[in-house]
């Protein structure tokens, strides 16, 4: 059904989209500053466009295969024959987000270093309002897509009433997540791959080798080095929080159509399908509001500028708070009190996780100023310290994303432990509460490397001391923003990944229909007469107890233990390709450096110009190789998790990969976010400053931590919900094979 207050969920989207081209506009009609400063950005440009074509020829080729997959799988009665479509308009849509941003991130570098030339305040409104382009994009199309999907399925689907249609068209919709998913995660490692390679070979030869300033235009990897930010800290980050904002709104859709299933409550249940989407819409505006809020001083210190930027974010906060009560009362859906606490909730979770990521990774503060004191004594000392910050640095996040998990689920089942399908609504719900302000949260987060490449355009064109102070300052809270919505974007995996692994359970149901199974039996019981009788339940009836129950999901049973270390094992092992695959791309980056500062006579007096070319040359190939095994690998491991152990081998990995990934995720952001910061605070002129030895070992401690936070830890959190996209995609494989 399609009901008229559905209409506000495509009209928020499309108000989105007409404001990020405001923006997008406002940014294109500032000027881009000397005509070196031109050429700088389009060098820039030009390399980040070039690797964003050969990556999407790559993903295009995955993903064709994957469509002949799906299409094999629905002629056999095993899919849904829709799914192949879903997927790839999830694909399509994940990774225009990414390129959209991206290009807006090109465009906007020299603009905000040509603003910062007039005042700090000026750079920062370019840059912060050009970082909403990214974050408006992401959850505009995201809206749009699932309206798209959701009124399609209404239209079409005339075989289905009642709640088992809502049913279908959610279950339906959570597919194209999968395409988003598998986007995201070629973005996020292919384009972490590139930019970290780039950054280790600029460092290490530039920094430490040839003690050259950072972003020096003498040095051949900086190009390559700015072009990395645009494509793995742009268009991958939105790719990946495109997915998640997908992901949790439709998981919780579909949860929703699950809960008041069996009550035959049509009603009720497209009213709990369709919460979560009028929660997203209304968060838009509310996001555009605080956009518009975030200004600062000239003279700003970092705590004044974070300041400014958690005055947009603390009101959109605010408002969301007391609309969605609001909404939730209009809407008239049961226990919509508790409900919108259950949206609090995860709301509060989301703010805590990020303030907990900057006291653990702001120079602010006491645990990076250590960080960095801890260099007087050399690198190992910077790593060691480093690392102990991230592990410590863990256990806020995750105490608050356990109580988080607690009181949604009491909130939604008032407190009824056994009343699962409410409980997990809740959970679900209160994802959404996370990321119902992604819009300006997102732009916080893109701000980060469009100012850190106003930076590198301030040094190339030799700007002036005044005004690579002003950019310093803004990369740096670029820097802290990003970790912190690196910090967000694991927080709302893990929920998420609660909500998808509920969902997974509801796929099961479809996938034992399709194969035409009408009831399941629970045990057995003795009659009267001493026979022993089966307990039976009709499958549209069976809750999701009853489904454990059916295949023994406990932690007794063997295939959902060994599931559960198959789950932790992908997270580490995932870790260690991607971290050997930056180790080994930078190593060619290195050399690189190296040879042209041997044999280009003139580059470090200034007389001779570097090959950047090659550099980028070398990061594109790079990234290009070695982001397809991992991300493949990510794939298959649910699949063959189910051919052999099954679905309770399947929850069990789901369960591994949640745990595991989202502890591992949450560490290694935060002590790369540490390190970096660590070595600013340095070169802000403390403990000896640029050149010293402590200076040198932060830098050392910097390049260790850059594929911690931009290429492992964030590909994490996409990792945790692909392998439940992907179980969910294949639901009907595994159920088939399992009753064999």
């Amino acid at each position: 059904m399609v009901q008229p207050i559905f209409w506000i969920v495509p009209v928020a989207s499309i108000i989105a989209l007409v404001l990020a081209w405001y923006f997008y506009n406002g940014m294109k009609k500032e000027s881009e500053g000397t005509d070196l400063m031109k050429k700088i950005a389009g060098h820039v440009r030009k390399g980040a466009m070039s690797y964003l074509k050969q990556q999407y020829k790559i993903v295009g080729i995955v993903f064709a295969c994957l469509v002949v997959l799906f299409g094999v799988m629905a002629y056999f009665n095993l899919q849904n024959p829709w799914v192949p479509i879903a997927f790839l308009t999830g694909g399509f849509f994940s990774g225009l987000a990414g390129f959209l941003g991206m290009k807006t991130a090109t465009y906007a570098s020299a603009r905000t270093a040509n603003a910062a030339r007039e005042s700090l305040n000026r750079g920062l409104r370019v840059a912060f309002r050009s970082g909403a382009v990214m974050g408006l994009v992401v959850v505009g199309l995201g809206l749009l897509d699932i309206s798209f999907w959701y009124v399609l399925l209404n239209y079409v689907k005339t075989d289905l009433d009642g709640t088992s249609k809502l049913c279908f068209i959610t279950t339906t919709m959570l597919t194209f997540g999968m395409g988003a998913s598998t986007q995201a995660l070629f973005a996020r490692v292919g384009g972490g791959i590139y930019t970290k390679a780039a950054d280790v070979g600029a460092d290490l030869v530039g920094k430490v080798e040839a003690g050259i300033p950072e972003d020096d235009p003498r040095n051949p990897a900086t190009i390559a080095d700015n072009v990395g930010d645009n494509v793995g800290d742009v268009a991958g980050m939105g790719a990946d929080l495109y997915e998640s904002y997908c992901g949790s709104i439709l998981a919780t859709a579909a949860l929703g159509a699950a809960a008041y299933m069996t009550s035959g409550d049509v009603d009720m249940q497209f009213k709990a399908v369709v919460a979560p989407m009028l929660i997203a819409a209304v968060g838009i505006i509310l996001s555009i509001i605080g956009i518009f809020a975030v200004k600062t001083n000239e003279n700003a210190s970092m705590k004044n500028l974070l300041n400014s930027l958690a005055v947009g974010t603390n009101l959109s906060s605010a408002l969301i708070v007391a609309a969605t009560f609001g909404i939730l009362y209009w809407l008239g859906i049961a226990n919509w009190v508790n409900l919108s606490l259950a949206v609090v909730v995860g709301l509060l979770v989301g703010i805590i996780i990020g303030r907990a990521t900057e006291y653990y990774t702001s120079q602010s503060y006491k645990p990076t100023q250590r960080l960095s004191k801890s260099g007087e004594t050399g690198p190992a000392t910077v790593i060691i310290s480093g690392i102990g910050l991230g592990m410590v640095s863990t256990a806020i996040p995750v105490i608050s994303v356990v109580l988080g998990i607690i009181l949604s689920y009491g909130l939604a089942a008032q407190w009824n432990m056994a009343d699962v399908s409410h409980g997990l609504y809740g959970i679900g719900i209160a994802a959404v509460g996370m990321l119902s302000t992604l819009g300006i949260t997102l732009a916080t987060d893109a701000y980060g490397p469009i100012a850190d490449n106003a930076g590198g355009n301030a040094e190339m064109a030799g700007l002036g001391k005044e005004v690579r102070r002003r950019t310093d300052a803004l990369d740096s809270l670029g820097n802290t923003t990003a970790a912190t919505g690196k910090g967000f974007a694991i927080g709302s995996a893990a929920l998420t990944g609660l909500a998808l692994l509920a969902s997974y359970i509801e796929e099961i149901r479809i996938g034992l229909e399709r194969l035409g199974t009408q009831f399941i039996q629970l045990g057995t019981t003795i009659d009267p007469n001493g026979n022993e009788i089966a307990i039976t339940k009709a499958l549209h009836e069976a809750t999701f107890t009853d489904f454990m129950n059916y295949y023994h999901v406990d932690l007794m049973n063997p295939m959902v233990l060994s599931g559960m270390f198959i789950g932790a094992m992908m997270a580490f092992l995932f870790c260690g390709l991607t971290m050997n695959a930056v180790g080994r791309a930078a190593a060619h980056m290195v050399d690189e450096v190296r040879r042209q500062f041997r044999e280009i006579k003139g580059i470090l007096t200034g007389e001779g110009e570097p090959d950047y070319a090659r550099c980028v040359q070398i990061s594109t190939k790079g990234a290009q190789r070695e982001m397809v095994f991992p991300s493949i690998l990510a794939i298959i491991a649910p699949i063959v998790t189910g051919l052999i152990f099954g679905v309770p081998g399947v929850i069990g990995l789901l369960i591994g990969g949640l745990s595991a990934g989202f502890v591992l995720a949450v560490f290694m952001a935060n002590a790369g976010g540490a390190w970096d910061n660590a070595k600013k605070y340095v070169e802000e002129g403390n403990f000896g400053g640029k050149g010293s030895d402590v200076h040198k070992a932060t830098v050392v401690g910097d390049t260790v931590g850059d594929p911690f936070k931009d290429t492992s830890g964030p590909s994490l959190n996409i990792l945790i919900k692909l392998m439940s996209m992907v179980a969910i995609v294949m639901a009907g494989l595994t159920v088939t094979w399992s009753l064999l």
